[in-house]
């Protein structure tokens, strides 16, 4: 008798142990595994050939003919015809970057180039910085690409640049007389302001990146002003605005400022999983904007383009994100249209970015 209750006591007490540790588990630790039984229609290669318009390749020693081959490679495993390298950077940089990718596989890339701030304060600064640009144009550039420092980590001797310094209207209205995009990136995701607390559901994010978490000024409303008055000061130059403007969360938001401003479109760089969670509003939104979006995802990791695809191109239910800090909610497919996809895949980039050439995707 006194071993049964000593047994039936070590059970109790294993199985509260149990549900204490479960108790005790953080939300890092908990990762249910769904018993959802649906339809999966997992895609690795895009339905149609697509322009990625938001990526980065160095351009140090690492870049070799052999790094760029296995870079090319990958693509044909995508579906990818053409990739667009922001991180070209300017004079020398760039003609090396030009060299080791465009001149080896003249179709496959595109390389936009990157301004300096250097010297912002001096005479002349403007006049030169748009003379860079048209240099680097002539060389084989095909856009610019604005990190976000400027706004942010760009400091004269005044305090923070703002995007919409006048200094750097110039280097914008050059871009619209040279007929090449700008690829704008402004600020961080409205949350980074928010209390970091339970409510914010980029909680996780700011706790294992805690250097993202922003205070004071700029806010991000701030920020959305100051590139607002840049893209309307210079109606005759096109801005891609990267990450949906970081509204993704907001189309109906979005939506008006593409509304009120014809020389924007937008690309979905590192935001996939906002329309992802709202399946039919983005599918309406795509389907209302299909002329003003391109297709993007920003860092280079091969299998993370299986998501984009998936969400894009089926109506598949309840599967995961790549990477829980962004997104701990489950994704829907939009099950876009082929001509909506083809406009997002490539179209788009082809009508906006001179030498994006059709012969790569028109031959697949």
């Amino acid at each position: 008798m006194n071993n049964r209750i000593a047994f039936s006591a070590s059970v109790l007490l294993l199985a509260s142990a149990g549900v204490v540790s479960a108790q005790e588990m953080g939300f890092e630790e908990y990762e249910p595994e769904s018993t959802l039984v649906v339809p999966e229609n997992p895609v690795t290669s895009a339905r149609f050939p697509f322009v990625d318009v938001h990526n980065h390749q160095s351009g140090g020693s690492r870049m070799t003919n052999q790094s760029v081959d296995a870079v090319v490679a990958e693509m044909d495993k995508l579906n990818m015809a053409v990739m667009v390298n922001l991180s070209g950077g300017s004079g020398d940089r760039l003609k090396h970057i030009l060299a080791k990718s465009k001149a080896r596989h003249p179709d496959r890339f595109a390389v936009f180039a990157n301004p300096s701030y250097d010297g912002i304060n001096d005479p002349g600064y403007a006049e030169k910085t748009a003379a860079q640009f048209e240099a680097d144009v002539k060389a084989g550039a095909q856009g610019l690409k604005i990190f976000k420092s400027l706004g942010m980590y760009v400091f004269d001797p005044l305090g923070r640049v703002r995007v919409d310094d006048s200094r750097l209207d110039p280097l914008w209205a050059k871009a619209g007389e040279l007929g090449v995009p700008v690829l704008i990136h402004v600020g961080d995701p409205a949350q980074f302001w928010l209390p970091h607390d339970g409510n914010n559901e980029r909680w996780l994010e700011l706790k294992q990146k805690p250097r993202r978490i922003r205070t004071g000024e700029p806010s991000f409303d701030q920020l959305i002003k100051e590139q607002v008055n840049v893209y309307q000061r210079h109606p005759n130059t096109t801005f891609i605005i990267a990450h949906f403007m970081w509204m993704a969360n907001d189309l109906d938001r979005l939506g008006g400022y593409l509304d009120a401003l014809p020389n924007t479109v937008v690309e979905m760089g590192a935001i996939i999983y906002d329309p992802g969670r709202q399946p039919r509003h983005a599918r309406a939104f795509f389907d209302k904007y299909q002329d003003r979006i391109l297709m993007g995802k920003d860092t280079w990791a091969p299998e993370e383009y299986y998501t984009y695809f998936r969400v894009l191109e089926t109506a598949d239910e309840y599967f995961p994100y790549y990477r829980k800090r962004h997104a701990f909610w489950r994704l829907y497919g939009l099950d876009l249209s082929d001509e909506v996809l083809q406009k997002v895949y490539y179209k788009n980039a082809m009508r906006l970015i001179p030498g994006v050439n059709p012969k790569p995707i028109s031959g697949r």
